[in-house]
């Protein structure tokens, strides 16, 4: 787990294959899910992102969640919840000023979950986002910064009508001076330009 950037402090080695099993056999249950995430074990926050109810979540308690986030496992999985919570209108940009820097890779987490799941969402919303993929491509971070990464591609991949905005933002990053940000525009580019992603979205190859 340490090798691949997991907080292993409060870990138990369980893994995330099997706390998915045990989350279909326990199904939701928010209290339960509420006290899981108060343990401050790395399994139980996980089996609580698994189990709580969407529909209950309350904002508080996702932005208490948020602040607790401390590994990018926890993250990209509390991500899933917020989004089917439909709090990201409001969580994105609250999380998004806030350096720290696993909070900040959950905005992002959740702009790539949003352009991967919310198939009836508007094009539009998902491409409101890019600017703010371009204020913070800058960011050095490590796991911000593949977080930044993660969603333009995500937006890129989700349809043709994407793809074009999202790649034009990619080339423009590309040829930035910094570092952190014409790493994520080759990356999206080489991605975004591939004869399997083009081919899929309907575009010429």
């Amino acid at each position: 787990m340490g090798r691949f950037g997991i907080a292993t402090e409060t870990a138990l080695g369980i893994s995330n294959v099997e706390l998915r099993r045990v989350a279909r056999l326990a199904k939701t249950n928010h209290s339960r899910a509420l006290a899981l995430w108060r343990s401050g074990i790395r399994e139980a926050r996980i089996l609580a992102a698994y189990t709580a109810d969407p529909k209950a979540l309350t904002l508080d308690e996702a932005r208490l969640w948020a602040s607790d986030c401390n590994s990018w496992e926890i993250v990209d999985t509390v991500a899933d919840l917020f989004v089917a919570a439909r709090f990201e209108q409001v969580l994105i940009p609250e999380c998004v000023r806030d350096n720290r820097e696993f909070v900040r890779r959950l905005a992002f987490a959740m702009i790539a979950t949003c352009a991967v799941h919310l198939k009836q969402e508007p094009d539009a919303a998902l491409l409101a986002w890019l600017p703010l993929i371009e204020a913070h491509a800058d960011d050095e971070r490590n796991f911000v910064k593949k977080a930044v990464n993660w969603a333009l591609r995500q937006i890129g991949k989700r349809n043709a009508a994407c793809h074009r905005p999202a790649l034009a933002l990619a080339e423009k990053l590309a040829a930035s001076g910094n570092r952190a940000a014409r790493w994520t525009g080759k990356d999206a580019v080489r991605e975004l330009t591939s004869a399997n992603v083009r081919g899929r979205l309907g575009l010429t190859i």
